[in-house]
């Protein structure tokens, strides 16, 4: 954990949180600035900023609990948002998970998709490294 960092913190009950779960590995409370009502952060206890900082071992409660959280609030739609990088909108340097209720058409996340051409030749090259080595 990091001393500096607010989730650390909030892990360690050093700053109070609502919240709704917590176990070895993860830690769900209430955002304190929620975009609809329920609106939750799911983050693993180990420190990392990114997604790509996380041992995969300590991020597998993480979507099953997702799931749970968006089950036990009601919601029927609902978005789940990981940000990595400022310029991504990632405000804490904590890896966190959004569950975000969408009651309606005011509240909750409101996303755009600015779409781009794709160049498919250079995106299949990229994705060939990730295919397993023989």
């Amino acid at each position: 954990m990091a001393a500096t960092c607010i989730f650390c913190k909030i892990i360690k009950g050093e700053i109070p949180s609502f919240k709704l779960f917590e176990s070895d590995k993860t830690f769900a409370f209430l955002d304190i600035n929620p975009l609809s009502r329920g609106h939750a952060l799911v983050i693993p206890k180990f420190h990392g900023a990114k997604l790509t900082d996380i041992p995969d071992e300590q991020l597998d409660e993480i979507l099953p609990l997702a799931k749970r959280l968006a089950k036990a609030i009601g919601a029927t739609d609902f978005n789940v948002l990981q940000n990595n990088g400022r310029i991504a909108h990632q405000m804490v340097d904590h890896v966190h998970f959004h569950v975000i209720p969408k009651p309606d058409e005011k509240q909750g996340l409101g996303v755009g998709w600015p779409q781009q051409p794709t160049d498919m030749a250079a995106l299949k090259a990229l994705f060939e490294e990730l295919k397993p080595k023989v």
